[in-house]
């Protein structure tokens, strides 16, 4: 674990994710400053290119936009974030974030103990009797994966289409689910095959895995993956024949540009400005879904037909807009 703070850091990152942040102008540091101090908590380090990155991003424009003071740990293990988090309450800092899904019980517990501290959680659901000091920023993947299905769906020539996700948790059940119902609302004939790697950054397993993939004719592999997604990629770059890559949180076009297709783009900066800008005003805790217009891109998709293209506006529009309900269903994929 490392405890620094972003004033020191500010030079250590030029990821070209950046510029895929869209970031709200900057605000004059003020009364925010003087009064509230807020630590961030990451599982893992915040040079990925990826989750963790996001969030240090996120982190980071509280310091330069609101002029608050901020500190983070990376490469914290849930067995010690409990630790993590009352040290940082014990220098004084009032707003506690963790970055992660894995942190969500121990966040809401420490929240009980202490009432005079916010506390920003994440998970992929809303909590049940929730502390009046904590905020849930809900990462609702299966949004996204809506989208994500309706576009392989669209633009797989054989007809079948795969999923390669890490672990078989809640959130990536959603996933597929969400996959399944693009594809039914859509009412195209697309087979849908699902694989779990058991490992979110295993780049070897997750090559093997796509290879049997593409060994079955699977021309689009929907990646849910950290640096797993690096076995993916080479997977399909050495095809020999057409297959098409999305990813997840970040652009990772420089990978396999002949290859990639889109990829679902996750923007913190804006949820954790909105949420702290509530606190400020005074609001102690609540719930921030995420989706197409609170933190979610659907990047733009690359190597598809205009009539793909148009189609896939459409549905992000309908999405947005409710005509479009994508259930969340964690059950077990069958």
């Amino acid at each position: 674990m490392k405890r620094r703070t972003l004033a020191t850091l500010l030079s250590l990152l030029l990821f070209t994710i950046i510029a895929a942040q869209c970031a709200p102008p900057a605000a004059s540091p003020g009364e925010p400053a003087q009064k509230y101090k807020f630590a961030a908590i990451f599982p893992g380090v915040i040079t990925d290119a990826d989750y963790n990155t996001l969030g240090y991003l996120g982190v980071q424009s509280l310091n330069t936009d609101l002029g608050i003071e901020v500190a983070y740990s990376e490469s914290v293990a849930p067995p010690d974030v409990d630790r993590v988090m009352r040290e940082y309450i014990a220098d004084g800092f009032n707003i506690i974030f963790t970055h992660g899904g894995q942190f969500v019980n121990q966040t809401v517990d420490l929240a009980k103990e202490f009432p005079d501290v916010h506390f920003i959680a994440e998970g992929d659901a809303a909590i049940a009797d929730p502390p009046a000091n904590l905020w849930v920023i809900d990462r609702n993947f299966h949004v996204g994966f809506y989208g994500v299905g309706a576009l392989a769906a669209l633009h797989t020539q054989t007809g079948k289409i795969g999923y390669l996700g890490g672990l078989t948790l809640p959130f990536s059940n959603a996933e597929v689910h969400a996959m399944q119902q693009a594809i039914a609302d859509l009412g195209v004939a697309v087979e849908l095959k699902t694989v779990w790697v058991g490992d979110f950054n295993d780049p070897t397993k997750a090559r093997e895995l796509a290879d049997a993939m593409i060994a079955e004719d699977i021309d689009v592999i929907v990646g849910s993956l950290n640096l797993g997604m690096v076995g993916v990629f080479e997977a399909a770059k050495n095809a020999g024949k057409p297959v098409w890559v999305t990813a997840k949180y970040s652009d990772k076009s420089s990978f396999a540009p002949n290859q990639y297709l889109s990829s679902l783009i996750y923007d913190f900066a804006g949820p954790l400005k909105a949420i702290v800008q509530k606190i400020t005003a005074g609001e102690g805790g609540g719930y921030y879904p995420l989706g197409f217009d609170t933190g979610v891109i659907l990047q733009t998709p690359q190597h598809v037909t205009p009539e793909v293209a148009a189609k896939m506006r459409e549905i992000t529009g309908k999405t947005i807009n409710g005509q479009i309900q994508v259930i969340k269903n964690v059950d077990p994929i069958q």
